[in-house]
């Protein structure tokens, strides 16, 4: 019998669609948009309980990682929060959503397809006075 890792065996990333995220950020979880301040304050997913913390940061030689992230998040949310997770299209809240299990969060869900997503769906969305789109 070899000896497993509890950690390991706890860390799967779990998606949902943006359907059953509403569903979740309605009933109470925390909606954490990893997107730039730039894409948030362009449009974003409008509930209460949402926190704009990038993941990454873009500038003239691509992305880079915001290496403050875990840091930002743990001074907003507890490990024991539930959390969805969502960016523009739902490839950099599943990076993030990783790194969030990786640092013993356990209630964390990957919002599927995004922002993007969740416009095409026609949900709820917020938009600042003076954002051009």
């Amino acid at each position: 019998m070899s000896a497993q890792n509890p950690r390991s065996e706890n860390l799967q990333l779990v998606t949902v669609d943006v359907h059953a995220a509403n569903d979740l950020i309605r009933s109470g979880h925390r909606y954490l948009d990893v997107r730039t301040p730039e894409e948030f304050n362009r449009g974003h997913v409008d509930v209460e309980n949402c926190v704009n913390i990038p993941y990454f940061f873009f500038n003239p030689a691509g992305r880079v990682k915001n290496t403050k992230f875990l840091e930002q998040v743990s001074a907003v949310c507890s490990k024991d929060d539930h959390i969805v997770v969502g960016c523009q299209s739902g490839v950099r809240s599943g990076y993030a959503t990783t790194d969030l299990l990786k640092a013993g969060y356990k209630h964390v869900s990957n919002m599927e397809g995004g922002y993007a997503s969740w416009v095409e769906n026609e949900l709820s969305v917020k938009k600042s006075d003076d954002a051009e789109l």
